[in-house]
């Protein structure tokens, strides 16, 4: 039976890699799949892996109608066996419902890769729907470590090594951005928590006064309120 699958997972756990491995696989078996993607962070029209492969893909940009997409495609006589859609956090709810929609009325496997939850730990709209309609969720058995070797569970959004938690939900950047960029850090929940980076973790172990474990934490009972990276050691 044909089904939705949600591969999910942290940044850097290799969602990408696998989403190429599968459609090497079965193309490699004669089957033709439809890729699309959202945001990568190769460009437009690109699904690519922190590894250096990457393939074309379509764009799902917001309204994108995936199952009007697909009828289209084979309506006008081409074919498609499966769909992969990579960044599917990025999805609007809307155009999750269409990719089960394909699963059901036009019987083709969706693939779809994403992060679960984003900076902050809340669901990613796309994501939380996927979890309401998939078949099948699969959490990627590759684990990102964080920098004090513990397994990632959490994205961080750091800026200038420092992790922030206001802003947009989306913002495009890679894991280690240089700099005052955006960039993103994947940590255990004890040091998002704490908003301990490896840089901040680094700084602290350099001071003479100051020790990582005693850098200034938030207050738990409020861990993602407004920032106060500033007071940090």
């Amino acid at each position: 039976m044909p089904e939705l699958v949600f591969f999910s997972g942290t940044m850097d756990c290799g969602k990408s890699t696998l989403a190429l491995q599968i459609e090497h696989n079965r193309s490699a078996r004669g089957l033709q799949g439809m890729i699309f993607t959202r945001d990568d962070r190769a460009g437009e029209g690109k699904l690519s892996s922190r590894l250096g492969l990457v393939t074309e893909a379509i764009e799902a940009g917001p309204g994108f109608d995936f199952y009007a997409h697909l009828v289209g495609h084979l309506s006008a006589g081409s074919r498609a066996d499966y769909v992969i859609a990579d960044e599917a956090q990025f999805l609007e709810p809307a155009q999750i419902d269409q990719l089960a929609r394909i699963v059901d009325d036009l019987a083709l496997d969706v693939f779809a890769f994403g992060i679960t939850t984003d900076f902050r730990t809340k669901l990613f709209a796309g994501s939380q729907r996927l979890v309401e309609l998939a078949d099948r969720i699969e959490v990627l058995q590759v684990e990102a470590l964080c920098w004090c070797g513990a397994r990632a569970t959490h994205n961080a959004r750091t800026v200038g090594g420092r992790m922030v938690v206001e802003g947009a939900q989306v913002v495009i950047g890679d894991v280690g951005g240089a700099g005052d960029q955006v960039g993103y850090e994947v940590l255990c929940r004890r040091h998002h928590l704490r908003r301990m980076t490896a840089a901040v973790a680094r700084a602290a172990a350099l001071s003479p006064d100051v020790l990582p474990v005693d850098s200034a934490e938030p207050d738990v009972r409020e861990p993602y309120g407004p920032d106060r990276s500033d007071a940090m050691g």
